[in-house]
């Protein structure tokens, strides 16, 4: 209940901070077009002298009072205005000063055992107006304010089928892919899928319409940022996946990212402690280190968070300046800690369970080679990260798990020949 209200609390501080900011803005505005407030010396000698022409001229009594009335109304409000700036700008500025205070208070820490911080950090004020296009069609598909997105071309269209058609049988309605060339927008048209087309950008278009499977993923960092931005929670998927059960009921949603990774075990899936041996150091030659296998940039689950954003632009600043590899650059990012000349980004993070969002490393080199696991197993998700001949072991997954084949996976190699 503590965390409702301290949560509640910081809406309403939101709330508040965003009305005195839109009051201060408007009272900059005014402060530009009427330095000297709506009426200064100038424009009241003006009207002093219209008023002594009006009289000099015959000028009607009623008219005269007409004109000192709306002189002293409108010289009313505009000392109203600026009291009104003078009210909200200290009211922003005590509000700063509560923020800064509520984050820096110290508190009690309650008994052994009972402790816990805060894991899930709040989602962003949504702004319909950065792609009201985008805005429209999520508002059309999304469930509960969150979307499966998957990049396409026209060279991955084989196992994009095979994709769609795993969503499709699972009735997985909040599916939608963005189309990164004309057949992929024509291929979605022609068979009822969702899809979103991106305004004309020359930097996105060149590699989107041409580039290959690697290119195409480093993509997504820039594309999925106007999806947050609208509010949406977005499960992002490479096209070399083939969904079994809907990965919505089995997020936990309790932070920022949430990635299937590439390890093939408990402890290289999850973190080990890694024992390095320097004989050369004597009594000190066992150094401790933390290891964990990357999370897989192909399958992975943001919140519309401030750090989920933050991560995004990130790895693609640093994709458009350099030739890297986007997995690699997202694990850095992600894992990093903050160090002289480095400020880390600071995003929660889980690792997705490897049995349910598996990748086809744990399938075909454990998995199918364990009848117990083969029989009790129903993976969410199987990704063919780890083979080139992608589209085929897609196909025999779907023969092993949907059609129930029991062979279907057997004629394949542990890795790639």
């Amino acid at each position: 209940m503590a965390g409702r209200r301290d949560r509640t609390q910081q809406l309403r501080g939101s709330r508040i901070a965003i009305a005195i900011l839109i009051g201060i803005i408007i009272g900059c505005v005014c402060a530009v077009l009427f330095p000297n407030g709506f009426f200064n010396s100038s424009s009241s000698l003006a009207v002093n002298e219209r008023l002594q022409t009006g009289s000099s001229s015959c000028e009607s009594p009623a008219r005269v009072k007409m004109l000192k009335s709306d002189f002293a109304s409108l010289s009313e409000k505009n000392a109203d205005l600026k009291k009104q700036v003078r009210e909200l700008t200290e009211k922003l500025r005590l509000a700063e000063q509560g923020s800064s205070d509520n984050a820096s208070k110290q508190i009690k820490p309650g008994p052994f055992g009972t402790v816990k911080s805060l894991r899930t950090n709040p989602t962003i004020l949504p702004d319909e107006s950065v792609n009201p296009r985008l805005a429209k069609i999520l508002e059309d598909i999304a469930v509960d304010k969150e979307v499966i997105v998957a990049l396409a071309n026209s060279n991955v269209k084989a196992m994009l089928e095979v994709q769609i058609a795993s969503v499709k049988r699972l009735g997985i309605s909040n599916y939608l892919v963005v189309a990164l060339d004309d057949y992929i927008e024509n291929f979605c048209k022609s068979n009822d899928v969702a899809y979103y087309k991106r305004d004309p950008d020359k930097d996105v278009d060149t590699v989107g319409k041409t580039g290959g499977n690697h290119a195409v993923s480093g993509l997504k960092f820039r594309v999925l940022r106007e999806f947050l931005q609208l509010g949406y929670g977005v499960l992002l998927s490479d096209v070399d996946i083939v969904f079994l059960q809907n990965p919505f009921r089995h997020l936990y949603r309790d932070s920022d990212v949430e990635s299937m990774s590439d390890g093939h075990s408990n402890m290289t899936a999850y973190g080990f402690n890694d024992v390095f041996d320097e004989p050369a150091m004597g009594w000190a030659r066992y150094a401790h280190t933390m290891r964990i296998w990357v999370f897989n940039s192909g399958f992975f689950y943001l919140r519309p968070t401030v750090p989920s954003i933050e991560l995004l632009d990130r790895v693609a600043d640093r994709l458009s300046k350099a030739k890297l590899w986007d997995q690699a650059v997202f694990n850095e990012e992600l894992f990093y800690p903050s160090h002289p000349d480095y400020i880390g980004l600071h995003a929660s993070k889980r690792v997705m369970d490897m049995y349910e969002f598996m990748n086809s490393k744990v399938l075909f080199k454990t998995v199918r080679k364990d009848q117990e696991l083969k029989k009790k197993l129903k993976p969410v998700i199987v990704h063919v990260n780890y083979h080139p001949d992608k589209l085929n072991r897609m196909q025999a997954v779907v023969e092993f798990y949907v059609n129930g084949k029991q062979d279907a996976l057997d004629s394949f190699p542990d890795g790639s020949e």
